[in-house]
């Protein structure tokens, strides 16, 4: 199925554009740079965006192939409009040291396995998680939001050498973290 632009759409595109020069961007990177400035209306993730195309076209290839998404919360998953994502928050509990988030994480790794799209727009606590389990993901798109722990996991992230998109400050959310996957799924 084609996805269809609306003119809106099209339009704050071309504005994007005239503010800021992405074209020397890889196809992938520029896809989801572009998709996450429009869904923040914040021109930094131009620089602040980290993630390499090797990766993403990997993602892309796993994404074809009927890889599952995991999402850290529900307004992520809701963001997500081209495929349904899986969360498992509501049916976490939190102890054992572990949040609500880093439970789900926990719960849905037993349901999915390896080689998922893991999603990470709210809790740091999650991607934390994420990187000490053996996930083995497709794709981690880290980018939590907040002043506790969010630059942090992030930074633990691009150390951890799993495949990322993330970014290097306090700033992110579901929107944004949607917005990045939901460019990959638009490539599919």
């Amino acid at each position: 199925m084609t996805r269809v632009v609306h003119p809106i759409e099209q339009e704050s595109y071309r504005i994007l554009r005239s503010r800021v020069d992405t074209s020397h961007l890889p196809p992938l990177t520029r896809a989801v740079v572009e998709r996450v400035i429009h869904a923040s209306a914040d021109l930094d993730y131009l620089d602040e965006t980290v993630c390499q195309e090797e990766h993403l076209a990997a993602a892309v290839r796993a994404l074809r192939a009927g890889a599952p998404i995991v999402a850290d919360v529900e307004m992520v998953a809701a963001g997500i409009t081209a495929r349904r994502a899986l969360c498992r928050v509501r049916e976490a509990s939190a102890g054992d040291g572990l949040t609500r988030s880093a439970a789900a994480v926990r719960l849905a790794l037993d349901e999915v396995g390896p080689g998922a799209v893991w999603v990470v727009g709210c809790a740091p606590t999650a991607l934390e998680e994420l990187i000490r389990l053996d996930a083995r993901p497709a794709l981690v798109v880290g980018m939590p939001v907040g002043f506790v722990g969010a630059a942090e996991s992030k930074e633990h992230l691009r150390a951890s050498g799993l495949p990322s998109v993330t970014n290097r400050s306090e700033k992110g959310g579901s929107a944004v973290a949607a917005a990045a996957v939901n460019a990959l799924l638009y490539a599919v």
